[in-house]
């Protein structure tokens, strides 16, 4: 019996990522420029995929109607009222960022409550679940890139880097300086928070789990015990749209 598939779409400000996906496992994976997306794009960076239905997070919301017009009603769209799985215990649910609920829902189906996603994204999103499994906020800082491009436009002398390890703490030249405090700091921000949400969840056994582009690299560095999913946010699309079977 041939197994349904559904595509799933996670829209990120500088770039969107498609998936193939089961109810069980994602197949297959492709990219876009958001900026690009009309529904020629849509269509072309699925060609040759065979799913019926589409779970769509964005935060981009000027970039859904091109989905919205390929795939009409067959697109579901996670919002705070779509059923999920999971609850919502926060003031204003609509403002909650469609992507910290798809990484909420596949914190708690995929790995456990309570627990702390972190995506390293153009912000670095801090999402808390609480052990009875509701959404109850986050933090939301500075992104590393947006950090080091900062610097570098907003100072006449600060050259833009290539991200990377830096040879030691001490910088002894202007570029392994930036990275020092690149690495070195960002690492110290994340510890930072992770210490006063774990603290204020009253757990010291909460699941860590980090997705996004400069999770792998940051996580390296740390001590925490955190899980790395570059996949979370299309699993929590996964887990969404089963519900919808």
């Amino acid at each position: 019996m041939h197994q349904r598939q559904r595509l799933l779409i996670d829209v990120g400000n500088g770039r969107t990522k498609f998936g193939l996906a089961t109810s069980e496992t994602i197949l297959e994976r492709r990219e876009h420029a958001t900026r690009e997306l009309s529904p020629d794009a849509v269509r072309e960076v699925t060609r040759g995929w065979e799913f019926d239905g589409a779970v769509i997070c964005s935060v981009v919301p000027k970039a859904v109607p091109a989905f919205r017009e390929v795939y009409g009603p067959q697109l579901i769209e996670l919002r705070h009222d779509t059923n999920m799985g999971i609850g919502i215990r926060y003031p204003k649910p609509e403002s909650i960022g469609p992507d910290r609920l798809a990484n909420a829902v596949a914190l708690a189906h995929m790995h456990g409550a309570p627990g702390i996603v972190i995506d390293f994204g153009t912000a670095v999103t801090f999402d808390i679940l609480s052990a009875d499994k509701f959404y109850i906020g986050g933090v939301i800082a500075p992104g590393l890139r947006l950090m080091t491009d900062y610097l570098h436009e907003r100072t006449a002398l600060l050259p833009r880097v290539d991200l990377r390890e830096p040879a030691s703490a001490i910088g002894q030249s202007t570029e392994q300086a930036i990275l020092a405090g690149a690495a070195i700091g960002y690492r110290g921000m994340v510890k930072g928070i992770l210490e006063a949400l774990k603290k204020e969840l009253g757990s010291k056994d909460a699941h860590i789990v980090a997705t996004g582009g400069d999770a792998e690299w940051i996580i390296s560095g740390m001590s925490e015990r955190i899980v790395v999913d570059p996949d979370l946010t299309l699993h929590g699309l996964r887990i969404v749209g089963n519900q919808h079977s």
